[in-house]
């Protein structure tokens, strides 16, 4: 990608949508209850710097049509098209399956509300012309009640299975049928803004009607499964004035639990909740909701709620890398201070969600906490969900790879690229905001921005490279001399402060200082809620110099994240870095040490990577020698590169965290019959039997591990197929068993078998079948000569079962 200053005009809809003002002739809002802090409309920013301008350029052009091709090719587009015919009884209209997921109609809904975000930052007639096409086939297939859900249209009598029978009676559940309203609504305000059309809205408005009509205190008291119809219908009362879209929203909120389980935030009322729990998607979702109606209603019990949990959030469940939802088998949040690296899920919609929240908690109290979180995410764990050209994407983010990640061009559940579609053109409407006549910059990026403070219209310039530079030029240019305050966010990481807890710290402290000038002169930092506080007159021409060094730091974690214990991360600015296997001697990293006193240099490479700032400097590779317990230590260059821009130069080994103590390195182990085999499986991860990482136990998650779920009860196998015929005499197994946490269990039974002439054959006088969990099940039997050993594994009933590592040991050497 060109890297040169590129001046795009940037249209930033997503929170400024959230707050613009009623549509003309509809009933008045009330202006007083709302958010303390507000952003800049989008309408007055404009991006031109190095970073973003070309992300968001990429997105416009190639993410957004990329997207709608792919709901073309996969049939969402068709499952419109056949419930209009459905709807008008058309007898040639013989397939009546739906196609996909009962929420396939969320992706064209948010790829419409980003291309509708496209539409403001350049006119493209062609676009708008096909999103006049896409409403129409979406009002073609909306029945004459304003129900609109495709899974059910096009086949009432055989729905989607996780539809129901009638409408509603999922909706707690896994119909959906309120989740893909709230993406609509939030599609429809964000259409009718850019374009000024009502086609989109008055779809919205008319199924929104409907809900109001179905569900309510006295009627369908169901809270939605999938939360995201709050935060909806909240941008519909905001586009429309009609108070009963809020009233709906709150009570969807107030209907929420108790009893209904932790998976979808429903086993307390939300009022009482305290920690992050269950789908992490779902949940940031909640909390985002909740702040929106707190800051419309008044109600603090909500603000006091998701307070608590943020505080959760922050201390025990965040990545360095700002991703949340370490567990991959519920995609959501796991117990306090599980963070494993290799197994993190770190949803790349669960980044945009947690973007969502914390700017609303900003919004809500003016901290810059809050957007010390939103930027570590911002940077990190979230455009690390897309690659550089826009067509690949990351749904789990894993902090550490084994070489079995890479980005995929689309997904069979394809949330994660539409939300990218729709939230990277939103990203300069998190750079300002103000309350009454205070101005506050929260992100530094190279942009123009008109406000207005006071009665004057006032310009506002940035100029920075960060964030691979920490020099930011901020020049004030008012019509007229006018008096206002600024603030200027002085980030956590630039204070000695890595995140708002203890859960994350540096492991020294800067000596470098933050500096400030204004017009030359030094001006004393005067801090306040984490911004330096300017009160003065301002005059054309007025400038800021901020300077927020950048050295390299050293990350530790909390001695309770037991993956990262002995390990220390590398972080620049906001920039996490990580150490991918291009970038290393024989493209090993798992088995690197990096010692405290190695020193470590800078440099900006604008041919790597679109343009990157890199770390680099020397680590120890270690490797166990064959035959002797002993290990063999080379000194190895390596740079380290920005998280987000791993993945790009094809699959292999990948950390954030590295070992700075030896007891903590994982040298390269000695090859052995297993691992030098090919493994196959019925399914599941084959590879995880011979990656020889150690489990801590049946439950450990924190490793790759083979499983058979969905399947349960049945017979499987796993296989390995010898480099070279070999002598064996003695497995040893592993089994994989998370109780409490999903449905694998301890097998039933298995079985070995050897290789011999074509045929499996089991091997004679095993000296038992052991099935005991967090241990390794060794049996041992007659030696056979062969190129291949199968175990047979009888799940047990109503569960699935999986294997962590499973060795192989060669017969015992006879004179």
């Amino acid at each position: 990608m060109n890297r040169k200053w590129i001046k795009i005009t940037v249209v930033v809809l997503c929170i400024s949508f959230m707050l613009s003002p009623a549509i003309a002739n509809s009933q008045t809002t009330n202006e007083k209850q709302d958010y303390p802090f507000q952003p800049i409309p989008f309408t007055d920013v404009k991006v031109e710097d190095e970073f973003w301008a070309p992300r968001i350029e990429t997105n416009r052009s190639v993410t957004i049509p990329y997207a709608f091709s792919k709901c073309e090719e996969t049939g969402r587009f068709g499952n419109f098209e056949r419930a209009a015919r459905a709807l008008h009884n058309d007898p040639n209209l013989q397939d009546r399956q739906v196609r996909g997921y009962s929420f396939d109609d969320t992706d064209i809904y948010k790829v419409l509300e980003g291309a509708s975000f496209g539409l403001s930052v350049k006119a493209d007639p062609g676009m708008d012309k096909y999103l006049d096409g896409v409403i129409a086939k979406i009002a073609a297939a909306q029945e004459p009640d304003g129900y609109l859900y495709t899974a059910r249209t096009i086949n009432p009598q055989k729905p989607h299975n996780w539809a129901g029978p009638q409408r509603w009676v999922n909706v707690k559940r896994l119909s959906h049928e309120l989740y893909n309203m709230g993406h609509l609504y939030e599609a429809a305000v964000a259409h009718y803004q850019a374009t000024g059309k009502r086609t989109l809205l008055d779809i919205a408005v008319k199924n929104a009607d409907l809900l109001c009509e179905v569900f309510g205190p006295g009627k369908n008291e169901d809270a939605p499964g999938h939360q995201i119809i709050e935060m909806g219908l909240v941008k519909l009362y905001r586009a429309t004035g009609q108070k009963k879209y809020l009233d709906l929203a709150k009570f969807f909120l107030d209907t929420r639990g108790p009893g209904d389980g932790e998976y979808s935030q429903a086993h307390k009322k939300v009022v009482e909740q305290t920690k992050a729990v269950g789908h992490a998607v779902r949940a940031t979702y909640m909390y985002s909701g909740m702040a929106d109606v707190a800051a419309l209603t008044g109600d603090h019990r909500y603000i006091e709620a998701i307070d608590r949990i943020w505080q959760d959030v922050v201390s025990k469940k965040l990545y360095l890398t700002g991703g949340i939802g370490a567990a991959g088998g519920y995609e959501g949040f796991g117990p306090a201070y599980d963070l494993p690296n290799l197994a993190a899920y770190c949803e790349t919609c669960a980044a945009v969600g947690n973007v969502y929240w914390n700017h609303r908690l900003f919004l809500l109290a003016g901290l810059a906490k809050y957007i010390d979180v939103m930027e570590r995410t911002l940077y990190n764990g979230l455009i690390s969900g897309v690659s550089l050209d826009g067509k690949l994407f990351f749904y789990p983010n894993p902090l550490e790879s084994d070489g079995s990640h890479s980005r995929s061009p689309w997904f069979g559940c394809a949330c994660c690229p539409g939300n990218i579609a729709r939230f990277v053109a939103s990203v300069p409407g998190y750079v300002y905001a103000k309350q009454d006549n205070t101005l506050y910059v929260n992100l530094f990026v190279g942009s123009t921005a008109t406000m207005r403070m006071g009665n004057d219209m006032v310009r506002i310039t940035q100029q920075t490279r960060y964030p691979w530079d920490g020099k930011v030029k901020i020049t004030i240019e008012p019509k007229d001399t006018v008096e206002f305050s600024l603030r200027i966010r002085v980030p956590g990481w630039a204070q000695n402060r890595c995140v708002p807890s203890d859960l994350y710290h540096y492991m020294n402290e800067s000596s470098e200082k933050v500096s400030l000038k204004i017009n030359g002169g030094a001006y004393v930092l005067d801090f306040e809620k984490g911004y330096t506080r300017i009160d003065r007159k301002w005059s054309k021409g007025d400038t800021i110099d901020l300077s927020l060094p950048m050295p390299v730091r050293r990350v530790l974690s909390h001695e309770k994240v037991k993956d990262d214990t002995g390990k220390v991360a590398l972080q620049r600015g906001p920039i996490v870095y990580c150490i991918e296997w291009p970038d290393v001697k024989d493209g090993h990293v798992v088995n690197l040490l990096l010692p405290d006193e190695v020193s470590i240099s800078t440099e900006f490479k604008p041919e790597l990577l679109g343009g990157v700032q890199v770390l680099q400097g020397q680590a120890i590779s270690l490797a166990r020698v064959e035959g002797r317990d002993e290990l063999k230590r080379e000194n190895v260059g390596f740079t380290a590169i920005p998280y987000h821009a791993w993945a790009h130069r094809g699959r292999g080994e990948m950390a954030v965290w590295i070992a700075n103590t030896e007891s903590a390195a994982r040298p390269l182990p000695a090859p052995t019959i297993a691992s030098t085999s090919k493994a196959s499986a019925s399914g599941g991860d084959a590879k995880a039997l011979n990656d020889q990482r150690e489990p801590k136990s049946s439950g450990d998650h924190s490793n790759r591990f083979l499983h058979w779920w969905p399947r349960k009860g049945t017979k499987e196998w796993v296989q390995y197929d010898f480099a070279k015929p070999t002598r064996v005499s003695a497995v040893e197994v592993y089994w994989f068993d998370d109780t409490g946490r999903g449905e694998c269990r301890l097998p039933k039974s298995w079985q070995l078998f050897y290789h011999d002439n074509g045929d499996w054959k089991p091997v004679r006088n095993p000296s038992g079948y052991g099935c005991e969990g967090d241990c390794y099940n060794r049996t041992s039997f007659d030696p056979v000569d062969t190129d291949g050993l199968r175990l047979e594994v009888q799940l047990p009933e109503r569960f699935s079962a999986g294997i962590h590592e499973w060795r192989v040991l060669p017969a015992p050497r006879t004179n």
